[in-house]
């Protein structure tokens, strides 16, 4: 990728510096509903579950991680195999540049690849926007294509204050048959992985 970028898949030895991006939205913002950070070994083990079936992307610039991306599942039950919840976050000095188009890119096209119908995003959402929290994520969420489908209203307490949670989604693919099975993130080719997240 050109300027230095470059999108790979995510190992449990990136947590570290994973964290480095994380943690400022815990403690600073209400972006995420986590109160504590997590330590090294939780996230480690976050990123070793998700892996088993899940896309875990990071992007790096010049060798640093600056931004990740990953999805899991929507709910546990099996007829919901075919749709994740996504989850994108980037270092705070980086946002803005179109980096965050490019990595969703990315993990769209892996997901599209492993056979999902559908991307949601569980978004925490301001009565109006405060130091904490604004509009910024559902905005950019909406530029990518997801809708808002349902508002939790004052269902979050942080900094005490309280917060909305909005769901959106975005349809990859609409059929009314049954779909093929997903195929598992960790059996698809890496050579494979290498070049769906570049396209």
């Amino acid at each position: 990728m050109t300027d230095g970028i470059k999108i790979r898949a995510a190992s449990p030895e990136d947590a570290p510096a994973l964290l480095r991006v994380y943690a400022p939205y815990v403690k600073n913002t209400a972006i995420t509903y986590e109160y504590d950070v997590p330590s090294v070994d939780e996230f480690s083990k976050r990123i070793e579950t998700t892996l088993k079936r899940f896309p875990y992307l990071v992007l790096e610039r010049d060798g640093e991680i600056i931004g990740y991306a990953y999805a899991g599942p929507l709910h546990s039950r099996p007829a919901y195999d075919w749709s994740v919840e996504t989850s994108l976050y980037l270092s705070e000095d980086v946002r803005g540049g179109g980096l965050g188009r490019l990595l969703h890119d990315a993990l769209e096209n892996v997901l599209r690849e492993q056979g999902f119908l559908n991307m949601n995003a569980c978004i925490a959402y301001p009565e109006k926007e405060d130091k904490y929290l604004t509009f910024d994520s559902v905005k950019f969420h909406e530029k990518m294509g997801y809708a808002i489908v349902g508002t939790f209203h004052r269902c979050a307490f942080k900094f005490d204050r309280c917060y909305h949670m909005v769901w959106l989604e975005k349809m990859l693919t609409k059929t009314d048959t049954a779909p093929q099975p997903v195929i598992p993130f960790s059996q698809l080719d890496k050579a494979l992985i290498n070049k769906i997240v570049l396209e």
